[in-house]
């Protein structure tokens, strides 16, 4: 029985203008950029009402998004952004690659494999590409390709409060293993592109780890590092090369673990 509220967690500022909505364990963020609000992600459709909740108890408005950024085309990410688009009119992006998963083309969503039915396709209303760049207000973001988890992962870098923010597109492993790769026919090349995107993305300087799944960046920990008065609690300059380097070795085990 699916249970939503269990995902419930209580939504916060986490540093400058930007904050965490919801959800356990598939995250969103909220960016406010003094000329509307930028979403990150929007978690499984049966979760959207904690999203708009945690915007609201926040003090925004959800009518004020004006740009939800799709990290990549997995249910657990998308799987709302159709409910929320048709709700308050935001403009949908994602990594193009991932447009035929976001419009139904490709049954590769892992709706499936989560135990769902993809019943929520949309087309989006902005296919990224890599180095494109997304300005609201007093935010800009860059987009950088980093594939592997899908071929569309999309992270995401931009600065606020004198802070350097990043988010990587898509680190889980699941979508690179033997079996699921030759399920749907697709290429084992997927695996090296992760692994060059990762070494691509680890000169970039991150103040602040976002992650699109919240144990990605110890999300809950540094929340209540927050709440006890830690006001850098997510401020950690180190925590985007150990991501990163998590990341490959999770990969490399995997195949080693295949042969």
């Amino acid at each position: 029985m699916i249970k939503p509220w269990e995902g419930a967690m209580t939504p916060f500022r986490i540093y400058g203008d930007v904050y965490f909505v919801g959800t356990v364990p598939a995250s969103a963020h909220l960016i406010d950029t003094g000329e509307g609000l930028i979403l990150l992600d929007t978690g499984y459709p049966h979760t959207l009402y904690l999203v708009l909740e945690g915007i609201r108890r926040l003090g925004f408005d959800p009518f004020d998004l004006k740009i939800l950024l799709l990290s990549h085309g997995h249910y657990d990410h998308l799987g709302a952004a159709k409910a929320l688009r048709e709700y308050t009119g935001v403009k949908t992006y994602i990594g193009a690659p991932d447009v035929p998963y976001a419009d139904g083309t490709l049954d590769l969503t892992w709706a499936r494999e989560l135990g769902y039915v993809y019943n929520e396709a949309f087309t989006p209303d902005v296919p990224l590409h890599d180095g494109d760049a997304i300005t609201l207000g007093r935010i800009s973001i860059r987009c950088i390709s980093t594939p592997g988890h899908t071929p569309g992962c999309m992270s995401y870098f931009f600065e606020n409060a004198g802070k350097r923010f990043g988010m990587h597109g898509g680190v889980g492993v699941n979508s690179m293993a033997q079996d699921f790769l030759m399920r749907y026919g697709l290429s084992f090349d997927c695996r090296q592109e992760f692994l060059e995107g990762l070494e691509r993305v680890r000169k970039e300087p991150v103040d602040i780890l976002l992650g699109n799944h919240v144990g990605n960046n110890d999300e809950q920990t540094r929340y209540l590092r927050l709440i006890a008065g830690d006001a850098d609690a997510f401020v950690d300059p180190t925590a985007w090369g150990r991501f990163l380097d998590r990341s490959r070795d999770r990969l490399l085990a995997q195949i080693e673990s295949e042969k």
